[in-house]
Formats: C-alpha cells, structure tokens, sequence
C-alpha cells in the first residue's frame, strides 16, 4: 500500500522536484559503472533519433508546404516567409516529441537496465520495494502500452500548442513555457513509472500521484525536458534522471507494509 506523503508545494515543490533530478546524476557521476551500465540503451535510441531528426530537418520545408496549400495564392515573399516560420515550427514540434518519445522508447529499450538502476538507486537509500513477480515480456509489453496512452495524451496538448504558437508574442513568450511544463509533466509520467510499478501503481493511480504533487513532478520533470534538448545530454544524462526518478518517488511517497528486496 502506497499514499502520498505531504510535501512542499508551490515554488518549494518545484524546487524539491528539480533537486531530485541533479541528486541523480550525483549518484551516477559517483558511480561511473552504474552511468556506463544506463547509457547503453540510450545510445541505441539516440542513433535512431539522431537519423529520425536529420531526415526532418531535410523535409521540414516540404511538411511546411504540405500543411498550409492555403498560401499558394500570396505573394512570394510573405508566402516563402510564412512558409519558413511554419517549417521551423514542425521541427521544433518534432523536437518536443522527440525529446518525450526517446524517453519512453529508450526505457522501453532498455527495461531490464533501468529496472535494476532504479531498484539500486532505492538499495542505496534505504532498500526499494519488492517488485511484482511478473515476466520480462509481460512488463515490456505493459510498458510499451503505457507508453503509448502517455504518447497519445502528449499529442493532444502539442496540437493546441502549436496552433498557438502562430499567434504573435504569446507563440514566442508564453506557448513555450507551457510546451516546457507539459512536456516536463510526462517525461515525469514515463521516468517515475520504474518505480512507481514496483511499488504496485496502475497507470491511473500513477498519473493521480503525481498530480497530488504537481509543483515536484513539474519541477524535476521540466529540469530534464530542458536538458534533454541539449545535444548529447539526453544519453549522458539518461542514467541520472531515472535515478532522479526513483529518488523523486522515494521523497513523495511513503511505503507501508512494503518488503524489501
């Protein structure tokens, strides 16, 4: 049994929850084995994605062009004009997702990895909860499917974002704010999902936890969104931000009657 333990809120949530995130990668860069151990599935996925995003920046001008054949009538220039800030806006969309999906498809990659890292992290720390006995490929079809609800609630909250980033300075003030917060949310949802499982969390008790802790969730979540968009630091920084996780997990819940392994 699992209930949330009542924490800062507000700014000192958001605080605590970004806090969490750089004690990860404390706890990696202290163990370099434990960081070389998580990297691997993460430089599987990055070969992927880096192809994925290069082919996208190639295309985008196409898309862009696609998307919008009500300006085939314009003027060449506010046409070709309009046309550029639209490309640029599809590949920073496809930016944003791949930064969520490389997540979820990395720690779909690379399950058995980072199920052991988190549990170690929690040994660490006290001791983690016994896991479920369910098999390997049940948990990695469970995990794919979870995924995949997240990745749907993703794209429901980008399109709206990136109708409003036409819209003139609240597109480029306020729309990417709020595509960093969102995006920070449910990279939360698919990191704290580790830890979360073993401590026996269905999917909608999951996302109920951490909404009770918003201002946390927001707060490491949206340190590692930023990050992630840094070249190379989603590989590097892979590792440290599902130990994050588990420490984040750890700090906002309280087990009860919980085994330890």
């Amino acid at each position: 049994m699992v209930k949330a333990v009542g924490r800062k809120r507000g700014l000192g949530g958001f605080v605590e929850g970004a806090g969490c995130f750089l004690r990860g990668l404390g706890w990696v860069a202290a163990r370099p084995r434990q960081w070389l151990f998580g990297l691997i599935p993460a430089l599987i996925a990055f070969v992927l994605y880096g192809a994925a995003l290069v082919l996208l920046g190639i295309y985008a001008g196409d898309l862009a062009e696609l998307v919008t054949p009500f300006a085939d009538g314009w003027s060449a220039g506010v046409r070709d004009g309009f046309r550029a800030v639209v490309g640029v806006l599809v590949f920073a969309a496809g930016l944003v997702l791949s930064v969520f999906t490389f997540t979820a498809v990395t720690l779909l990659i690379g399950d058995p990895f980072y199920e052991k890292l988190s549990e170690r992290v929690e040994d660490s720390l006290g001791g983690a909860p016994r896991a479920p006995d369910v098999p390997l490929w049940r948990e990695i079809a469970r995990s794919a499917r979870d995924s995949l609800v997240t990745l749907v609630y993703v794209v429901l909250f980008t399109i709206p974002l990136f109708v409003l980033g036409f819209v003139p300075v609240v597109g480029q003030t306020v729309t990417p704010v709020l595509g960093a917060l969102v995006s920070g949310f449910f990279l939360a949802v698919e990191l704290t999902s580790l830890p979360l499982v073993r401590r026996g969390l269905r999917r909608r008790e999951r996302f109920a936890l951490l909404r009770r802790n918003l201002s946390a969730t927001l707060g490491f979540g949206t340190l590692v969104f930023l990050v992630f968009l840094i070249p190379l630091a989603a590989v590097i920084a892979m590792p440290g931000a599902v130990a994050g996780a588990a420490m984040l997990t750890r700090a906002r819940t309280t087990d009860l009657a919980a085994p330890t392994a």
